[in-house]
């Protein structure tokens, strides 16, 4: 399965959690409120949380702000360069999953290439 599946499969889980268990709507609600573009751009908000998914060993937050910052426009460079900070924040354990976002980041450009 490509990662892009894997990731409309997971928002597809996320949706039908939500629906079930409408509480968590209000979480949602703090995360738009908190990414809007009021003060820093979303792309800089989605390699910030891209470096803190990878900080905190979180792949699914790898795979969903790897897709969402290349979606604001995030370069390779860019992504590549939060990697490094993330890995400055989290040590050994992030430059291992530093390296899972990179293989995310790599099969993402190859999948939106086709």
């Amino acid at each position: 399965m490509s990662y892009t599946e894997q990731l409309n499969e997971f928002k597809g889980t996320m949706g039908d959690l939500m629906e079930e268990a409408p509480e968590l709507e209000q979480f949602a609600g703090f995360i738009h409120s908190a990414e809007g573009t009021n003060v820093l751009d979303n792309k800089t908000k989605e390699l910030m949380s891209l470096a803190i998914g990878v900080a905190v060993r979180c792949e699914h937050c790898i795979l969903w702000h790897t897709d969402a910052a290349l979606e604001a426009g995030a370069t390779h460079d860019e992504v590549v360069d939060a990697l490094k900070i993330a890995v400055v924040m989290g040590g050994g354990p992030a430059m291992t999953y530093a390296v899972d976002a990179y293989e995310v980041l790599c099969a993402l450009e190859e999948e939106r290439a086709e």
